[in-house]
C-alpha cells in the first residue's frame, strides 16, 4: 500500500491551529457574550439565561444600523479611491519604471515601517485650519479663512484612510499586472488595436483579480474602523466601529458590543456574497 505523504497535513496543522485559537474561538465567544443579559458574575459563569435582548436593541434602536449604513458608504468610498489611484501607480510601475521599479517599489512601502498613528497625527495636522492645505488655500487666495470640513468631520476620514490603504490596494494590483503575458499586449498591437483599446480589452480584465482583491482587502476592514474615526474625524466623524470600541471600553457593556460586532460581521458577509452573485468573479479570476 502506498504510503501517504503527511507533509501537506504537517505544513497546514500550525496556522489551521493559529486561526482556531486566534480566530474562530474568539468568534464563538463573542457569539456567546452577545446572548449574556448582563455582564453580571464571573467572566465565563454560565449561570445566565440566554437573551436576544441585545440584539431587539440594535434592530429597533435610531442610531446602530443607520451608523452601520454610513460605515459601510464610508468604507466603499474608501475603497473606491483607493483602488481608483492605485492602479494607475501601479501600471506606472510595470509598465514605464524599467529597471527602476523595484526602487520605487520600496519607496512605495517605505510608510509602512512609519507607525500607524505617527501618519494619521500627521494628516491631522495637514488637514486642521492651519495646516498645508488651508495654508496652501488662503496664500493662493481661493478661500478668506480656514475650511473647517477639512478636519473633524468624515471626509476627512475618507481622506486619511485613502492615504493609508492606498499602498495595500497598489501592491495586488502591482502582482496582477507583473503576470499579464507582454505577448498579448504586442498582438493586440500587431492587430491595429490602439493603446486604449489594448488597455480596456486586454490589460484590464487580465488585472482585474488584483482590482478585486485590492478592494476587498480595503472594504473589509474599514467598515469596523474606529482609530482614524477618532483621530481625525471627531464626532462628527464617527463611525460604527466607534460604538463597538465605546461598549468595550468606557460603556462596559461587552455583550451589546459583541451583539453590534456580530451583526457588523454578517452584514459585512451579506454584501461579499451579494456582490459574488451580482459580479461573476470566476470569468476574471478564470
Amino acid at each position: 500500500m502506498q504510503r501517504r505523504n503527511l507533509t501537506p497535513l504537517v505544513l497546514m496543522s500550525g496556522p489551521s491551529v493559529w486561526l482556531a485559537i486566534f480566530f474562530v474561538a474568539p468568534l464563538i465567544l463573542m457569539a456567546i457574550f452577545s446572548l449574556r443579559p448582563d455582564m453580571r458574575g464571573a467572566l465565563f459563569s454560565l449561570d445566565w439565561t440566554p437573551t436576544l435582548k441585545h440584539y431587539e436593541t440594535i434592530v429597533e434602536g435610531e442610531v446602530y444600523l443607520p451608523l452601520l449604513l454610513v460605515s459601510v458608504r464610508v468604507a466603499f468610498s474608501v475603497a473606491f479611491f483607493a483602488t481608483l489611484l492605485a492602479y494607475p501607480l501601479a501600471y506606472f510601475l510595470v509598465f514605464r519604471t524599467g529597471l527602476r521599479a523595484p526602487l520605487l517599489l520600496t519607496l512605495l512601502i517605505l510608510p509602512f515601517w512609519t507607525s500607524y498613528l505617527l501618519r494619521i497625527i500627521a494628516w491631522k495636522i495637514i488637514l486642521g485650519t492651519g495646516g498645508v492645505i488651508n495654508s496652501l488655500l488662503m496664500f493662493l487666495g481661493l478661500v478668506d479663512a480656514p475650511v473647517p470640513i477639512l478636519l473633524y468631520s468624515r471626509l476627512a476620514v475618507v481622506i486619511t484612510l485613502v492615504y493609508v490603504w492606498l499602498p495595500f490596494v497598489a501592491l495586488p494590483i502591482y502582482a496582477a499586472l507583473q503576470r499579464i503575458d507582454r505577448s498579448l499586449l504586442e498582438a493586440a498591437t500587431i492587430l491595429g488595436a490602439p493603446p486604449w483599446f489594448s488597455f480596456l480589452r486586454v490589460t484590464l480584465p487580465l488585472s482585474m483579480p488584483g482590482v478585486i482583491a485590492g478592494f476587498v482587502m480595503v472594504f473589509i476592514p474599514t467598515v469596523g474602523e474606529f482609530v482614524t474615526p477618532i483621530l481625525v474625524g471627531g464626532s462628527r466623524g464617527a463611525l460604527y466601529g466607534n460604538i463597538v470600541e465605546l461598549f468595550f471600553g468606557d460603556g462596559i457593556n461587552w455583550p451589546l458590543g459583541s451583539a453590534m460586532a456580530l451583526i457588523m460581521l454578517i452584514g459585512v458577509l451579506v454584501l461579499f456574497a451579494v456582490a459574488v452573485r451580482l459580479v461573476d468573479v470566476r470569468r476574471f479570476i478564470g
